[in-house]
């Protein structure tokens, strides 16, 4: 199990990468891994905006269905939509082309609630 820095971790296990005016979303190491062989994804609709915390989709894999918590308030501007055809890319590769929704943020102060690379490896060794 991989925690990459330079990302932003939500206690959710959803990781955060900002890019350029954007927030890339997708979820980590570890909750791939715990989720098992994913199988579906349900992604949002392009334009529809979150509070921190909703449930922006939806993860099925061979032994369980999990929903995915958006970590900032923000609008989708994009969902990669491969991984409706290549869900597989979820467990491959976490924090590349598993990637789930690029967002435009509410209120990029909400980052700072979140936790970094070091903080999240200890939160994972604490769970």
């Amino acid at each position: 199990m991989s925690v990459k820095e330079g990302l932003l971790y939500s206690e959710d296990h959803e990781w955060v990468k900002k890019e350029d005016d954007l927030l890339v979303i997708g979820v980590s190491d570890f909750a791939q891994e715990e989720l098992g062989d994913i199988v579906f994804v349900e992604l949002p609709e392009i334009g529809e905006e979150f509070e921190i915390g909703d449930s922006f989709g939806v993860l099925e894999s061979v032994k369980a269905v999990s929903d995915t918590f958006i970590p900032v308030s923000a609008k989708v501007v994009e969902i990669n939509e491969v991984l409706f055809d290549q869900p597989e890319l979820i467990n491959d590769d976490p924090y590349g082309e598993g990637w789930l929704i690029k967002v435009e943020a509410e209120d990029l102060s909400e980052l700072e609630e979140l936790l970094s690379a070091e903080e999240y490896a200890e939160f994972l060794e604490e769970a």
